[in-house]
């Protein structure tokens, strides 16, 4: 892999990919999606086939730069989510980067639609959270404590996201990543936490799927600048700094 922008090189080993990645201290949401050239964000309902090895590793070094993974119920469900495990390769780049081997996933859903039987919640090592709202069945939400799961209450009728990701602060998890999807992404960026988009862009052409923001419009748009730029077999790997978050 090779640096183009801000200043062009070699990234050749985790190590290089991790400093090219890495965050100051601090609160910090980053968005993370792979997109063809079209925009569209999946083939066939799932992101794997716009994928390269490339892409795998970034996606591998911003889950092991994260405090914790942020994602919305319909994508963790459609991608068959797993937990974060101390023997996965991102488990094993955590204990190499000498942070945690595991990280909480932290699933969204307005209706509190994690299943107590899902993997996420049988199968993970830091307690899976799950950011709701008062709306959604009280049944389900105890249910789902009573499994091991984390349930925060952030609003009303809706997910109240500002107000999640300070609850998720005063938990120590301050570094956000975002892996979508497209109405979650879109969500964050109208309540204004979004801080920076790392998108991978593809080269081809999908066609009939969505982009990164869904169909929806935005209120207004979002201004991004361009940080870095990495490349590799034809993709490119992108940072924007969003000027939406904080």
């Amino acid at each position: 892999m090779r640096r183009l922008l801000p200043s062009p090189g070699p990234v050749d080993d985790a190590a290089g990919l991790a400093e090219a990645y890495r965050l100051p201290a601090g609160r910090h949401l980053r968005v993370n999606f792979v997109a063809a050239l079209d925009g569209a964000t999946s083939i066939a309902g799932r992101s794997g086939g716009l994928g390269s090895d490339g892409d795998r590793r970034v996606f591998r070094v911003l889950r092991a730069l994260a405090d914790a993974v942020l994602v919305g119920h319909g994508t963790a469900a459609a991608e068959g989510y797993r937990p974060v495990l101390a023997d996965s390769a991102v488990g094993r780049l955590r204990v190499a980067m000498g942070r945690e081997p595991t990280a909480p996933v932290v699933v969204v859903s307005r209706r509190a639609s994690l299943a107590a039987d899902d993997q996420l919640v049988t199968d993970a090592a830091s307690p899976t959270v799950l950011v709701t709202c008062a709306a959604a069945d009280a049944g389900r939400r105890a249910a789902l404590a009573t499994a091991g799961v984390e349930v925060l209450v952030c609003g009303d009728d809706d997910v109240d996201l500002r107000a999640a990701v300070d609850a998720l602060a005063e938990r120590g998890l301050t570094q956000l990543l975002c892996e979508g999807g497209p109405s979650l992404f879109s969500a964050a960026l109208a309540a204004g936490v979004v801080d920076e988009l790392d998108l991978s862009i593809a080269p081809l052409l999908a066609g009939g799927a969505p982009g990164v923001l869904g169909t929806g419009a935005l209120p207004v748009p979002v201004p991004a600048r361009l940080v870095q730029v990495l490349e590799e077999d034809g993709y490119l790997f992108t940072r924007y700094h969003l000027s939406a978050g904080g």
